[in-house]
């Protein structure tokens, strides 16, 4: 969790910022990845990634609307060093060759970390609207990694293996 934030001085805008901004960082690390493993088929490791990327997607866009709708146009006062690596996968996690099975494990550690994020800074909040708000976004990772835990026991067998190494 970042040392920087003092969520005890957190109030409404500032935790909808956040969580905006937690949301982008992940959206552009699935992105990435997505990118940099590059399309072999259905459900590929970049097809895992390109989901989870929308999934993030559709999550910033709520709250930027729920943000939009009770502040407006205000600026933020918070900025994406204060939320570095909460809940977008580690920048060294893909592989060229990584399974499906290896992107949804990313993914799945990826939610588990937004979750922490969120409950460990519950300690910290005192104001109830923020708290609240922290509550939503925790139980919505719960969901999170409900989903991604479910796909991983939906995967047909082989899912697990990494590509063959086409030099070999």
């Amino acid at each position: 969790m970042p040392a920087r934030l003092d969520f005890q001085n957190l109030d409404l805008m500032d935790a909808l910022d956040l969580a905006i901004l937690i949301e982008a960082e992940a959206l552009a690390r699935y992105k990435l990845f997505a990118e940099q493993l590059g399309y072999t088929g259905p459900g590929d490791a970049s097809s895992v990634f390109r989901d989870m990327a929308k999934h993030e997607q559709k999550h910033a866009d709520e709250l930027y609307e729920r943000r939009k709708e009770l502040f407006g146009d205000k600026p933020m006062k918070v900025s994406r060093s204060d939320i570095f690596d909460v809940e977008a996968p580690d920048a060294g996690s893909p592989r060229w060759n990584m399974s499906p099975r290896a992107a949804l494990e990313v993914a799945l550690s990826s939610e588990k970390k937004a979750f922490r994020f969120y409950d460990e800074a519950l300690q910290s909040v005192d104001d109830p609207s923020v708290r609240k708000l922290f509550e939503e976004l925790r139980d919505e990772e719960t969901e999170h990694v409900r989903i991604v835990t479910r796909a991983i026991a939906a995967l047909p067998p082989g899912s697990d293996q990494d590509l063959e190494d086409l030099d070999a």
